[in-house]
């Protein structure tokens, strides 16, 4: 390679006036990469390689990258050719473990091969990444491999609960999107400045998504169509086919689901870095250059962005989201309904975005389809056509290929051109054999296609909550199946839809658990957590007061008696100061409620990460600070109240009122001390943990509920020890400037073990992730009706039904349009 092509790089680096070191920068490559490239060592460069130098130099020289990058790809294949090689070896295997997630086809790799030594193909083209990170590729494509291995297996399951293939595909159809809302097909292309290209050809159906992306030399391609109409099906196809043909260094398809995404707050990289973090925990991992595996992906375009449903953001949300696309230069998949996305490119379309348009079921998909996703009658009763068991479609088939435009199997044909509608009523009457789809040719129940779509859609949850079997043929033993009334679980998925569409909420179609307890007004959040908070006080200090109380010798109906009026002192104290930091902090909009992704480390075990979170100290820090201040002034109060009384004092005097300031400072310095030390010290010890295993709610769910355990379990013991020695402490700083101070050392181990205990537990209900699900989803939420007692198992076996659907770690209702009939059904 020496000869041609390392004197054609060698020419133009001298020409651009850079030395080796500058190219390798400017490259994101090696030195030794590019020192080899130019001295002919070795011969099987890779066409990543080559194209990154032709865009470095390109861009140095004010050249057009594409025409740059031909020139090296001639004189690179004719060197191979020279040197004897097969120019298709011009592309050697990747000398990293290669790691896509299904083995990848002959065909497919013979095509591949082709496809790159094409310049400027017509023809597929695969995107590949361009912006690697020299010092830490094999990490990366280690990464990325371990993304495609879960991301296959997801759409899997995802096709298989969606029934796709049962009995098999309804067909997905398409043409070239309209020219008015594309770019020039000459940006699409990347055609050089002075030549020009026509449109490419886009249409296809299901199984062609793949190869129709990869005519599109941008990598950028827009689906369109109407809701219903299948673009969430052929995405799930496009991921698997795309995964399927993968290599080792292509970008690795991802699907974001666009509802979500705040434009205004968020970039596309944050937000990409933030969801994958949230659906691939295992990406949280530190790469070698310190930042997470997902913000390193991202980075170096190892992430292909599949962006479900663009029309499901907020209206003014959508030109501040285009803007954002096309200032970035990732490749992408993007799908809207085309009402929507042309009333946002009617300003400024998306750059360099070829697009295509789905096109309706006709009668004949129908014909092919429902029949055979009924029970069949006797085939000695009747037939259909050609022969087959005739089924209750038949009738109602017939009228619709055969019905005048205004006439009900019209209507009805009209309903039933996007598969969303042929889901509803294979739903309503294929799966329930007692229903006779003849009654959509209704015109008196069904005089509008609107009519036909309310119903199909009112029905779709009393037929999948119908009761499910219990037992299996050969009187083998099965676990009852939960089973919920249809009425209840329409309440709760009401409740549900309506908790996603509240004015305000930017987070679109995603039930996080985490997030249900939102659905609740702030008055009633911080009532649940001032009660919760006052009930573990009050038991906390009616077990541990009466028990010294007896232990000193006093009288048991003195000990039960002073320790229930201490309880009902103190555990208002308490509830009322975690109350009002909660309250502050969520109008601050301090959320410290996300599932925790870290755990304690013991002191002496080395940090998976450089240091303590300076964001999580900056919090937990002056949380415990105001809430011990608070706290300490409430309890100061409740101690001198509580003694008066017990003791037969009076409450109005001087000396009362002066003891009582006493106490507050005490108490107040004392629990700030314990709140901040504690807090801080639990910020230090934090260490990321591995959530590779969390990849869905109910893991997480569980991972989050094993860490606030063990956090609880620390704090406890520590605040106990920093409130009964800080006080001691403080009483000998304080002593003499207040007046005579004690502090036995019985009773601060007494108040500190109440202070442990409550502390512990009142931070886990009031600032963690799992704390608010049990106290405000799992309790609250039920004893108000909204959501049922099981709530984990209503959501599982809404998933199991096809109510809903799993995008990693949270779920959502299988389609936007349910979501809004369910929430307009609730309200």
């Amino acid at each position: 390679m020496g000869s041609r092509f390392g004197a054609l790089l060698r020419g133009l680096r001298h020409e651009a006036g850079m030395t080796q070191e500058q190219l390798a920068e400017r490259a994101r490559l090696g030195v030794r990469t590019i020192h080899r490239l130019e001295t002919g060592k070795p011969t099987d460069a890779r066409m990543g390689t080559v194209k990154q130098v032709a865009h470095a130099l390109a861009d140095e020289l004010k050249r057009d990258r594409d025409e740059l990058w031909t020139d090296l790809l001639t004189a690179h294949r004719a060197n191979g050719a020279a040197a004897g090689e097969d120019p298709r070896a011009a592309r050697a295997p990747d000398p990293e473990p290669q790691h896509a997630p299904v083995p990848m086809p002959e065909a497919a790799q013979v095509r591949e091969q082709a496809q790159e030594q094409a310049p400027e193909p017509d023809g597929p083209v695969r995107p590949v990444p361009q912006r690697t990170l020299p010092t830490s590729r094999g990490a990366l494509a280690e990464a990325a491999g371990s993304l495609a291995h879960d991301v296959y297996g997801r759409c899997i399951r995802e096709e298989e609960q969606r029934r796709i293939h049962d009995p098999f595909p309804l067909p997905v159809r398409w043409r070239s999107a309209p020219a008015e809302l594309l770019d020039h097909w000459d940006n699409i292309r990347g055609t050089p400045p002075g030549a020009a290209r026509g449109p490419l050809s886009l249409e296809g159906g299901l199984t062609d998504i793949a190869d129709v992306y990869r005519r599109v030399r941008s990598g950028r391609l827009v689906v369109l169509g109407r809701a219903g109409s299948g673009k969430t099906v052929l995405v799930l196809r496009f991921v698997l086919d795309h995964l399927g043909a993968r290599s080792a260094f292509e970008p690795v398809p991802v699907v974001f689901s666009m509802g979500s995404w705040d434009p205004t707050g968020t970039t596309l990289r944050d937000w990409l870095i933030a969801r994958l973090l949230r659906d691939h925990p295992n990406l949280d991992a530190r790469a070698p250059g310190g930042s997470t595996l997902a913000a390193a992906l991202v980075d170096a375009g190892w992430i292909l962005p599949v962006l479900d449903g663009f029309d499901e953001m907020a209206t003014g949300l959508l030109g501040v989201a285009l803007r954002e696309l096309n200032a970035s230069s990732l490749p992408l998949l993007l799908t809207s309904r085309t009402e929507q996305f042309a009333e946002a490119v009617g300003v400024e379309v998306l750059r360099r975005t070829a697009g295509i348009e789905l096109l309706d079921l006709d009668a004949d998909d129908l014909v092919h389809y429902l029949p055979r996703t009924a029970r069949p009658s006797a085939p000695a009763v009747r037939e259909g056509p050609d022969g087959r068991a005739a089924t209750g479609w038949d009738p109602v088939l017939e009228r619709l290929r055969t019905d005048r435009d205004d006439g009900p199997g019209a209507r009805l044909r009209a309903v039933l051109s996007t598969p969303l509608m042929v889901l509803l009523a294979r739903t309503a009457y294929s799966d329930t054999p007692a229903q006779d789809p003849a009654g959509l040719l209704d015109e008196a129940r069904f005089p509008t296609p609107q009519a036909i779509e309310e119903h199909l859609l009112a029905g779709f949850v009393p037929s999948v909550y119908q009761p499910l079997p219990t037992a299996v043929p050969g009187g083998r033993r099965t676990r009852r199946p939960r089973s919920w009334d249809p009425h209840r679980a329409r309440r709760y998925l009401g409740h549900l839809a309506d908790h996603l569409d509240r004015p305000g909420r930017r987070a679109g179609q995603d039930l996080a658990w985490w997030q249900l307890r939102d659905s609740l007004r702030l008055s009633s959040r911080i009532l649940a957590v001032v009660l919760a908070c006052s009930l573990v006080t009050a038991v906390a200090d009616w077990l541990v007061f009466p028990a010294k109380n007896l232990a000193a010798g006093r009288g048991a109906a003195f000990a039960l008696g002073a320790g229930l009026l201490d309880a009902l002192l103190f555990g208002p104290a308490v509830g009322l100061a975690f109350g009002l930091v909660y309250g502050l902090m969520d109008v601050l909009g301090i959320r410290a409620f996300e599932p925790s992704r870290v755990r304690m480390r013991l002191p002496g075990r080395r940090r998976r990460d450089a240091g303590p979170s300076s964001r999580r100290f900056a919090t937990l820090v002056p949380a415990g600070l105001l809430g011990g201040s608070v706290m300490g002034l409430g309890c100061g109060i409740a101690f001198t109240v509580g003694a008066q009384l017990t003791y037969g004092g009076v409450l109005v005097h001087a000396a009362v009122i002066g003891a009582t300031a006493v106490n507050c400072l005490m108490y107040g310095l004392t629990f700030a001390l314990a709140g901040g030390l504690v807090l801080g010290l639990v910020a230090t010890l934090e260490t990321p943990i591995d959530l590779g295993c969390a990849a869905t709610p109910t893991d997480l769910l569980a991972v989050n509920r094993s860490i606030v355990v063990r956090q609880a379990l620390f704090l406890a013991p520590m605040l106990t020890l920093v409130i009964a020695f800080g006080g001691r402490l403080m009483t000998e700083l304080l002593q003499g400037v207040v007046g005579p101070l004690t502090w036995p050392m019985a009773d601060g181990l007494a108040l500190g073990a109440v202070g442990g205990v409550a502390g512990a537990l009142s931070y886990v209900l009031a600032f963690t992730a799992w704390g608010q699900w049990v106290l405000l989803t799992r309790i609250w939420l039920p004893l108000m009706g909204r959501l049922p007692w099981a709530t984990v198992a209503f959501l599982e076996d809404a998933y199991r039904r096809g109510v809903l659907r799993q995008v990693g770690a949270v779920y959502q209702f299988r389609h936007a349009r349910l979501q809004r009939h369910l929430r307009g059904q609730h309200a």
